[in-house]
């Protein structure tokens, strides 16, 4: 009698994935969505919209001060609950968020004016830290070793399609489909919540929870891994004194010093220097696309990283230069397409706009590798390392979100569009902007030949395959 063959893995991480991949495209279009209604939002708090930096760096700091406690949480009570609490959180603000310059029915006082609008957004900041960090630790206990960086290029390419398709969609329920500005704020709200619903009844911490998952399913996801202890004390000391984190840290610094420009200020500066395309709802729709599309594209270059951070390590057997190769590669070309960018500034739409549509894609073949990376060095504490990494990039786009804002702000001057007198910033505050983004990417090229992926934080211990009774 032929002996039953063993069952085939089921595919239930894949069903995981896609719900991590749909809360990549729900916070992405929860921020990106202030590139479009940043002008109405400041006018109902009675502020000039190229003031809206401040809020950018209220948001930036919060999300950046709180990735480490929110990676902890995952690390400590698993990336379900956090991530439920995270959503929860955020959609909650953002609906809030709506009522900004509401006047109280039958009174004349503002609750939410632009001091409450700042902290509120940094109360949103804390709500929001923890998405992606907790998405790589859900990455960690769900999928094997060699298909991490493939599953996270996923994730990125998923937040980079709705980041991108955003600007479009605002245009679509706002200024075609009739929508206020609050209305269309309260229906990303819902759509958060009801991610929440879905996630819950679904999602589990770990292949072993799910009653879907088959004996091959976990034990194709666990080898190689070692064994978590329970009530594991963190090294705390270690991780941020760790030449390989730290390292990881200031490399994440230049993708968010630099990107940030393409979601928030990226459809003003089309509005800016090509005014004409803003005499139609066809000309307002394509300058909305062009604005979304370094996303869009953005999304090929998250995928494209992970898949050839993961095919080089796989074929060559190399971890350390299989991550390397890839974000050093990234960095130099989105610095050579800000630098052309600047050169181009106030020509040709087409030239001007493509020049910034493959610096996101450029910038974004980093996005896998960085981070894979991040689980590669971190391990079972992947969360608070990817938690770091997020923490001082964020940082890093704070401070980018205040230089260039102070930039711009400088460059702004008046000028009468359609007969109303609009703020509007030069080409000179523009170039000096790309011309300093292509500096730091050129130091980030240099940070990655300090990262070193086959030096995680602490060395897992895999236990020994029980011995077969043959062997005895």
């Amino acid at each position: 009698m032929s002996a039953t063959p063993p069952a085939a893995p089921t595919t239930v991480r894949y069903r995981m994935l896609f719900l991590l991949c749909l809360l990549a495209m729900i916070t992405y279009l929860d921020r990106a969505m202030y590139g479009s209604a940043k002008g109405d939002l400041m006018a109902a708090v009675g502020q000039p919209e190229k003031r809206f930096y401040l809020v950018l760096v209220a948001f930036q700091i919060a999300y950046a001060l709180f990735e480490i406690p929110a990676g902890w949480m995952g690390d400590r009570f698993g990336p379900r609950i956090t991530l439920l609490r995270v959503v929860a959180w955020f959609s909650l603000f953002v609906g809030l968020t709506a009522f900004a310059g509401y006047a109280l029915p039958g009174t004349e006082i503002v609750v939410i004016g632009f001091g409450v609008l700042v902290a509120m957004q940094f109360l949103f900041g804390i709500g929001e830290a923890g998405a992606f960090p907790n998405i790589s630790k859900a990455i960690y206990n769900w999928f094997p070793e060699d298909k991490r960086g493939s599953a996270k290029g996923l994730v990125w390419m998923s937040a980079r399609l709705m980041g991108g398709l955003t600007p479009f969609v605002w245009v679509l329920l706002v200024v075609i489909g009739g929508l206020t500005w609050r209305q269309a704020l309260g229906v990303f709200a819902a759509v958060a919540a009801l991610w929440c619903v879905a996630f819950y009844a679904t999602f589990r911490n770990r292949p072993a929870e799910h009653p879907d998952v088959n004996a091959a399913e976990d034990e194709l996801i666990n080898a190689g891994k070692g064994a978590t202890q329970a009530n594991e004390a963190v090294p705390w000391g270690r991780i941020f004194t760790n030449r390989n984190v730290l390292a990881l840290c200031a490399m994440y610094t230049v993708t968010n010093f630099n990107w940030y420009f393409l979601m928030y200020y990226l459809p003003k500066t089309l509005k800016d220097q090509f005014p004409s395309g803003n005499a139609t709802d066809g000309g307002k729709l394509l300058l909305a696309l062009l604005g979304g599309a370094p996303l869009l594209v953005g999304m090929a270059g998250c995928l494209l990283g992970g898949l050839l951070t993961d095919r080089y390590i796989r074929r060559t057997g190399d971890r350390k230069w299989g991550r390397r190769i890839y974000g050093m590669l990234g960095y130099g070309l989105a610095g050579c397409c800000y630098a052309a960018a600047a050169a181009f500034t106030g020509g040709n739409l087409w030239v001007f706009a493509g020049c910034l549509i493959l610096a996101g894609f450029t910038n974004d073949l980093i996005m896998g590798p960085s981070w894979a990376t991040a689980q590669d060095i971190g391990r079972r504490y992947s969360a608070i390392v990817s938690g770091a990494m997020n923490m001082v990039g964020n940082l890093g786009a704070a401070l980018g979100n205040l230089i260039t804002g102070l930039i711009l702000e400088t460059y702004t001057v008046k000028q009468v569009v359609d007969g109303k007198e609009v703020d509007v910033v030069s080409g000179t505050g523009y170039v000096t902007c790309f011309t300093m983004y292509a500096v730091v990417y050129g130091l980030g090229v240099l940070t990655w030949l300090v990262i070193d992926p086959t030096k995680p934080v602490v060395e897992e211990i895999v236990a020994p395959e029980p011995e077969s009774e043959e062997a005895r």
